[in-house]
């Protein structure tokens, strides 16, 4: 059933109000934000029909209406303006990932804080495994006379290290022979490749030289394994209790332990999302797992090459602004596409108009009256 163009005013006015103050709104203040001239008794009758549609819920007899999940997938899907950046936050942006020389984890991770420094959301960022990563260079570093330190580049960026302790001396020149050979034959390979590559060259070495050769290729397999099965990371995890919603310790708690509990958030049912940059809002219910059905997720993907995926988003109270929400992370992960394929940052986005919600004429009472 279609709403009316006036209930469609009440309820983006209630949800708004509701996303600002945690507070339900009277019908005289609903009437003012409107810009409505019918009556307040016409307004509480339209609030008891939105009520009675589903896009509304009162917790208390004596309490207020305030948006239920129906009413907050309407305001989302027809009612709700696109929040347009301001340059201070695009330029905010494009500051943090201003950083293409850091590793993949370190980008990843100043991004999920970014965003929930911006949102005050918890954030997370999910990375999808990628076969097709290789070793792109290794480097090491002499100790001293028996340790080492092997420092491995993946083709993402990423940069990975290991202190290795080995029972016999080394040389230098011995060092740097064994890196020269590290990077003509074990670069460039997946983690499917390394091993049959270990075992031909295994043939040509002897001695110690294929014990040393072994020790950092199993190390390089070791990062390429965890790279391939992907990672959580959450910011901000505090931001929960700053919201009127979660001041119940024991809600808190529930939902703070599993966002900060990385094998259960890795199992968050994610939506298909369509390209690089795409949102997509789960309210309440939508949500699959038992500990995010009170709250909403905000997702944005974007793309990190190699056959590699990330997901970047926030979790917070059904009432948070999905305008802002949306148009922040829509633009970071935008940007992260573009930084980890070597392009230049976006420009600022336009903004979308909102919806018309002003009818021809005023619309009238069932008595006549406006």
């Amino acid at each position: 059933m279609a709403l009316s163009e006036r209930r469609r005013k009440i309820l983006r006015v209630v949800v708004e109000n509701y996303i600002e103050t945690a507070e339900p709104i009277g019908s005289k203040a609903i009437a003012e934000k409107a810009g409505l001239t019918c009556s307040s008794a016409t307004i509480r009758n339209e609030l008891a029909a939105l009520e009675k549609l589903g896009y509304l819920e009162q917790p208390h007899t004596s309490a207020g209406r305030i948006p239920s999940p129906q009413g907050y997938r309407l305001y989302v899907n027809e009612l709700m303006e696109q929040h347009k950046l301001s340059m201070q936050e695009t330029e905010r942006i494009n500051s943090a990932l201003n950083l293409k020389m850091q590793e993949l984890d370190r980008v990843i991770e100043q991004a999920g804080r970014l965003v929930s420094q911006m949102t005050n959301y918890p954030a997370f960022s999910l990375t999808s495994g990628g076969s097709q990563v290789s070793i792109s260079r290794y480097d090491l570093l002499m100790v001293d006379s028996n340790s080492f330190i092997v420092v491995v580049m993946t083709s993402t960026n990423a940069v990975h290290n290991k202190l290795i302790r080995l029972p016999t001396d080394i040389t230098e020149p011995q060092l740097q022979l064994l890196n020269t050979l590290l990077n003509t034959s074990f670069t460039g390979k997946s983690l499917s490749e390394l091993n049959p590559e270990l075992m031909r060259v295994a043939e040509k070495a002897a001695g110690s030289s294929y014990g040393l050769i072994s020790l950092v290729v199993s190390f390089a397999m070791d990062v390429l394994e965890d790279l391939s099965h992907g990672a959580v990371r959450t910011s901000g995890v505090g931001h929960l209790l700053e919201s009127p919603e979660y001041q119940d310790i024991d809600k808190a708690h529930k939902l703070m332990t599993y966002l900060s509990d990385d094998p259960g958030f890795s199992k968050l049912p994610l939506p298909v999302m369509q390209g690089d940059g795409d949102t997509k809002i789960l309210i309440g219910p939508e949500n699959v797992a038992d500990e995010l059905k009170d709250t909403s997720v905000v997702l944005a993907s974007y793309d990190i090459g190699e056959g590699m995926k990330g997901v970047i988003g926030v979790v917070g109270p059904t009432r948070m602004d999905y305008a802002k929400v949306t148009a922040k992370l829509s633009y970071l992960a935008d940007n992260l596409s573009r930084l980890f394929n070597g392009q230049q940052p976006s420009a600022l986005p336009q903004q979308r108009q909102a919806p018309a919600l002003n009818p021809p004429a005023p619309e009238k009472d069932p008595d006549g009256k406006h």
